[in-house]
């Protein structure tokens, strides 16, 4: 019995230590990234029937470039324009490298 609650233990704290190592929290960009990005996003070349959402998650380069490493949307056009437009774009504003953002992105119907 004793030996089937140490392994029991060890499982638990495999687990734990597993789940807490894996979890990472995305930062929110600051105003001026997000503005900036907005302005990168003006003008699709497509026309969408209703109001859609992507979220896109991102990180910045040693050269201050935008990498995107995915964008989660159900619109396949939405998803490839958004690539097209902000991966390997620079920003101006001050973000740290290498850390992940996540920026939800809507697109309105006209």
């Amino acid at each position: 019995m004793r030996k089937v609650n140490v392994i029991l233990m060890a499982f638990v704290l495999l687990i734990s230590t597993t789940i807490l190592t894996a979890a990472t929290n995305p930062v929110i960009p600051t105003t001026n990234a997000s503005e900036e990005i907005g302005e990168l996003l003006k003008n699709p070349g497509f026309e969408l029937e209703v109001e859609t959402t992507a979220y896109v998650t991102f990180v910045v380069n040693k050269d201050s470039e935008i990498v995107v490493l995915s964008v989660d949307s159900e619109n396949e056009s939405m998803k490839k324009f958004i690539k097209q437009r902000l991966n390997y774009k620079k920003l101006e504003s001050a973000n740290k490298q290498g850390k992940e953002y996540i920026v939800p992105i809507r697109m309105t119907a006209e």
